[in-house]
């Protein structure tokens, strides 16, 4: 999984619009390879963005659980400390 796309369910409070539209345009830049894409490409990549953004968001809507929502800032504070031993300077 690309790194910048990151869990978007069970989460309180939950994934907003511009977060699942986030993920929908990291998937869409990682699958077809354009960071920017070109004009002639750009209508493709916005209508993809656009139902990939949909999809993630009729996927999260439909997803249940028993498990409590996490925190986000719990949450980014275990990534940060990953990512701190992670890239530690040795």
């Amino acid at each position: 999984m690309c790194r910048n796309i990151h869990q978007l369910f069970n989460f309180e409070p939950p994934a907003n619009e511009h977060e699942v539209r986030g993920a929908a345009l990291q998937y869409v830049r990682k699958v077809s390879g354009f960071t920017k894409p070109s004009r002639a490409n750009e209508e493709a990549f916005d209508r993809a963005v656009d139902e990939v953004s949909a999809a993630t968001q009729r996927l999260l809507d439909a997803l249940v659980t028993t498990a409590a929502p996490k925190d986000r800032e719990v949450e980014a504070d275990r990534a940060r400390a990953r990512a701190a031993k992670r890239y530690a300077a040795v």
